[in-house]
């Protein structure tokens, strides 16, 4: 019997990334546009570079990726699913014995109004504690 993937596996997952013209209109996005469609450890590096003590939200995040790999939107979706990868993956690392410093401050994105914090498996608490102790 084949073990369950852990989060860390997915987010390391092979699969790469593709830019294509987005198939429907969706979360402001038009079909049509030129979209990125990230994987989840695009969504991990890019988070890794925002500094201690700043906030972004997902739609700024989509954004930046979107420029970032020269096309016109992020697919919402995808990013969506990719931020619960990156969030489950940077706990399940703390669980594990990996300091705060040394996982994705997942917290710079996630706040108590952001879909996916309230899909995580864990206390969101986690993500409210770091996101006061660093003033945010």
């Amino acid at each position: 019997m084949k073990s369950k993937t852990t989060w860390t596996e997915k987010l390391n997952s092979p699969k790469r990334h593709e830019v294509k013209p987005a198939p429907i209109n969706i979360a402001g996005m038009k079909a049509g546009q030129i979209m990125l469609v990230p994987t989840a450890k695009i969504v991990d590096d890019f988070i890794r570079t925002i500094p201690k003590g700043v906030s972004m939200d997902v739609k700024t995040l989509r954004a930046k990726l979107a420029r970032k790999y020269k096309a016109e939107v992020t697919c919402p979706i995808t990013t969506g699913y990719h931020l619960k990868t990156v969030a489950e993956a940077a706990f399940e690392a703390h669980q594990q014995g990996a300091k705060l410093r040394e996982i994705t401050p997942i917290w710079r994105v996630l706040d108590q109004s952001t879909p996916t914090t309230k899909r995580l498996s864990y206390d969101p608490a986690f993500i409210m504690d770091q996101r006061a102790r660093e003033g945010l």
